[in-house]
């Protein structure tokens, strides 16, 4: 027993010794590339709590500096997802551009309708809500209602520009839903 617990101490420090020493040759940049950055970026801004439907994170990479883009409805939100992105490795600056939404009880009562008329139990967009952030996002400043997001088909992708449409006090709806696999 004591000699099987010895061997298997012994392969796992020669296996740890083997990753620092891989970590630890010339020519192995220190640095994340850009690939990898753009994975923990996007990973950061999803896990952020305070992210919901009502919120677009958008970003780019260019080499170590990274660039946020959309609109929040929480100054907070704003703040914390250029704090999370600066923690990452590689990243060397983070340059917020991201909007905060201004505060509207007419604004708030249109993103509830206009869940309600896009994720409804009944609608055929229902499956969009499901998961932790659903696909299709609802940005509202002053009644006028962007969707943002990923659908299935240019169906669904019209089928949610309509829905959008008909909630009473809305004054325009863009629709800049991409169906997935077309680049549209």
């Amino acid at each position: 027993m004591m000699r099987r617990f010895l061997s298997w101490i012994s392969a796992v420090m020669m296996t740890a010794t083997l990753v620092a020493t891989a970590y630890a040759l010339p020519g192995v940049d220190d640095q994340m590339s850009p690939p990898r950055i753009d994975r923990s970026v996007r990973h950061e801004l999803v896990m952020l709590p305070q992210l919901s439907v009502f919120d677009n994170l958008a970003y780019k990479v260019d080499d170590a500096t990274v660039t946020l883009y959309g609109q929040v409805r929480n100054p907070v939100l704003k703040n914390e997802a250029a704090s999370v992105v600066k923690k990452i490795e590689g990243v060397e600056s983070v340059n917020n551009q991201i909007e905060v939404l201004p505060v509207s009880f007419n604004d708030d009562r249109i993103r509830r309708g206009e869940a309600r008329a896009i994720y409804g139990y009944n609608s055929s967009l229902f499956r969009y809500s499901l998961g932790t952030l659903p696909s299709i996002r609802i940005i509202v400043k002053n009644g006028n209602v962007t969707l943002e997001g990923v659908v299935d088909s240019q169906a669904d992708k019209n089928i949610a520009g309509i829905r959008a449409n008909g909630v009473p006090g809305v004054f325009s709806v863009t629709n800049h839903l991409q169906v997935e696999g077309s680049g549209s």
